[in-house]
């Protein structure tokens, strides 16, 4: 029998074939929400043999078919899934799903309603379309990666969390369930295509408001929100901590300088910036007089915008996380909780990750819990 499923994706049925971290990404999104995803991996389990994410972290809440792609069977043992799936979720490389035989005209061919996603760095057209890349590569073209330097600095990869995640695997969720509502009217499903260098280029929409609005003049490192402004940065403590500084209204910016005791000093105006210089070497000096922990204290009872700068391993054990619930413990590991959050119809804790050689369970159990 299929486990229970609940949140409102209950009763959407998803494929997704076996990729790298976006699509798995994806998957994990709608599977949080209460999709039945099961992964279709080659024999071997998932990213055998290449650079793969932990089992254990994106592949959650999923069952799992181990099948032979490149066998007629196997081919024609996800159709059938596909017959009664709701949505296909492939990360392969523009060709190569037509070329197994599970292309979208095959797929909706045999199941009209289908929506068929697909996940590519440079998506499913243009000159870059069959290039390999990565992260870094999708952020430089979209222009999202010069603007995250300083001045003289070279760019900084911000890890693989905006293209791989968020303008890819939450840019393909977004467009199932948009295709999903969309079918509900129409009666037809369609092909998404989740493009990671459009994801790229979709998150820098506020910045190229700023710039057509003059208000992004400066080099990078010297503007507004990038580290330009001296109330909108990070800074060293006493114990090499630091301190995260967001104080862009006059409001909280006026309780920023009561916490660091410089309400009563003479300082140059918040936002003329050729009093920045002096306004960064004030607050540095006072942030370092003591450690990160004794800063959060400070500024607990304060609307300055000021919060403390938490590894990973940290942000769970933080309060407002721990009243949230905002981090739960999955087949014995902490992990980022399921969200957003839903007050009727609730999902609940994610469910493991499977592990192939254990809990892989055959397509014909599939399509009998399906029917």
């Amino acid at each position: 029998m299929p486990p229970e499923h609940r949140g409102p994706l209950a009763g959407v049925r998803v494929v997704e074939l076996e990729s790298l971290a976006p699509g798995p990404f994806g998957a994990m999104i709608l599977a949080d929400l209460g999709a039945d995803v099961v992964r279709v991996d080659r024999p071997g389990g998932p990213g055998s043999g290449r650079l793969a994410a932990p089992a254990t972290a994106l592949q959650r809440g999923r069952r799992v078919v181990a099948v032979d792609l490149k066998s007629p069977t196997g081919v024609a043992d996800v159709l059938r899934l596909v017959d009664r799936a709701d949505v296909l979720v492939e990360g392969y490389r523009p060709g190569v799903a037509e070329r197994l035989g599970l292309g979208p005209d095959i797929c909706r061919a045999r199941n009209p309603r289908l929506v068929y996603a697909r996940i590519t760095g440079w998506g499913q057209d243009g000159p870059l379309a069959a290039r390999a890349g990565h992260d870094i590569d999708y952020l430089a073209v979209a222009g999202a990666l010069e603007p995250l330097r300083r001045d003289g600095e070279a760019p900084r990869a911000p890890l693989n969390m905006l293209a791989d995640f968020a303008g890819g695997g939450m840019l393909l969720a977004v467009g199932v369930l948009a295709a999903l509502l969309e079918r509900e009217r129409s009666g037809q499903g369609q092909v998404v295509d989740a493009a990671m260098v459009d994801g790229s280029a979709l998150l820098t929409t506020f910045l190229h408001g700023m710039i057509a609005a003059g208000r992004w003049p400066a080099p990078p490192g010297g503007n507004l929100l990038d580290g330009g402004a001296p109330f909108y940065d990070t800074y060293v403590t006493a114990d090499g901590g630091f301190m995260a500084v967001g104080a862009l209204e006059p409001a909280f910016y006026a309780a920023l300088l009561d916490g660091l005791g410089l309400a009563g000093d003479t300082l140059p105006a918040q936002y003329d910036p050729a009093g920045w210089p002096e306004l960064r070497r004030r607050f540095a000096e006072r942030f370092a007089q003591r450690t990160r922990d004794e800063w959060a204290a400070v500024f607990e009872g304060r609307d300055a915008c000021v919060a403390p700068v938490l590894a990973p391993g940290q942000a769970a054990q933080h309060p407002h996380n721990l009243a949230r619930g905002t981090f739960v413990q999955v087949g014995g590991e902490v992990q980022p909780a399921p969200a957003p959050r839903f007050d009727r119809t609730s999902a609940g804790p994610p469910r493991p990750a499977p592990e192939p050689a254990r809990d892989a369970v055959s397509v014909s159990d599939i399509l009998t819990g399906w029917s």
